[in-house]
Formats: structure tokens, sequence, C-alpha cells
């Protein structure tokens, strides 16, 4: 597994060992990210990358050009990878790494009036398990409409995730076993002036 493409392209990465973590192809995170990039979705956005596993997403976000990245997981081994991966590409200085569940994250970063209120990200990475059932993808991209409303949302499972209403798809292709999604949240209502 390499960086697909940009600053740190061609550097290897390493995946957690085990079967827990399921890293993205290359090949289908170079189709992901040429289509992120043709929407000027990557250049100088804050990216969350939930379910981080070996950070391989997030990594190709910050390589081509993003500002920061936030990588969520609570596999210890997972976080000890990605930190690994991080230094090796030379791009741990824009980077956090957290040990702790997506869900709970969306909900301290809704509830805190800070540099992490919510409009704090403007590219989302959603990879969790395969197995997540639909009320868990529900409330995942409930959370994620609260705290990054203007963002792009990119969505990878194994199949087609029940999204709510007034959710915009953008994108969805399948790559073999995994379907990519590229959504927009809904618009919040404004307030009257």
């Amino acid at each position: 597994m390499r960086v697909v493409a940009g600053e740190a392209r061609g550097r290897r990465l390493v995946a957690p060992e085990g079967t827990d973590t399921r890293p993205t192809l290359d090949r289908v995170r170079e189709a992901v990210f040429n289509a992120l990039a043709s929407q000027d979705a990557i250049d100088g956005a804050r990216v969350l990358d939930l379910f981080a596993g070996s950070g391989a997403l997030g990594i190709e976000a910050l390589s081509r050009g993003a500002a920061h990245a936030t990588f969520v997981d609570t596999d210890r081994a997972a976080r000890r990878v990605i930190d690994q991966n991080l230094a090796a590409t030379g791009l741990a200085d824009r980077a956090e790494v957290l040990g702790t569940d997506a869900s709970t994250h969306l909900r301290r970063v809704a509830g805190e009036p800070s540099a992490d209120a919510p409009g704090a990200y403007d590219l989302v990475l959603l990879d969790p398990p395969y197995a997540t059932g639909d009320d868990a993808w529900a409330e995942l991209l409930e959370l994620v409409a609260a705290v990054a409303p203007d963002a792009v949302v990119v969505v990878e499972s194994d199949r087609e995730v029940p999204v709510p209403g007034g959710w915009h798809a953008l994108r969805s292709k399948r790559y073999g076993g995994t379907l990519v999604s590229v959504l927009m949240p809904p618009r919040p209502l404004s307030e009257p002036s």
C-alpha cells in the first residue's frame, strides 16, 4: 500500500496486523481522490478520517494538499500505525490522532463552542466496519451533518448505505466488493433575519 499522489507520492504505508482493519486499495483511493480533486474538495481542506485504520485515506488527503487531518480510531494498534505512517510520509505536523469512538468524537465536537465547532471539517472520510447496521449508519450520518454541514462526505461500505432525507449523492461507484459514495449533508435551514 502506497500514497498514490501528491507530496508523499510513492511512500509506503503499513496496515495494522489482523483482520480488524480493511485498508482501502490503492486503485480505489486513486479513483476517489481524483474525483474529489475534480470537485475542489481537497486543497486546503480540514479533514476528518473516522474509523481511520491505517490512516491511508486521511494521509492521501494530506499528501494532495489538505491543510489538516484528524484521525479517529478506537484501536490502539491502528493509532500506532497511523502515527508510523504519518512519520514515514512527513505529514505528522498537519495531523492529530485521537483514540476515541467516532460517535463520541462527533458528539463532543457538536457540543463544544471552539475551533472544532460545527463547520470545522470540509471533508469527512467515513469507513466503518462492513457489519455496521442501518441504525448505526443513520446515527453517524446525522452526527456528521451536525458537525460538518458543508462538508463533502465519502462513505465506504460493502452495500448501499441508507442515506437520511435531504442528503445529496454526488457520486456512487462500486469497486469490486466496495461501494464508495460521495455525499453532501442537507443544508441547514437559515434563520430568518
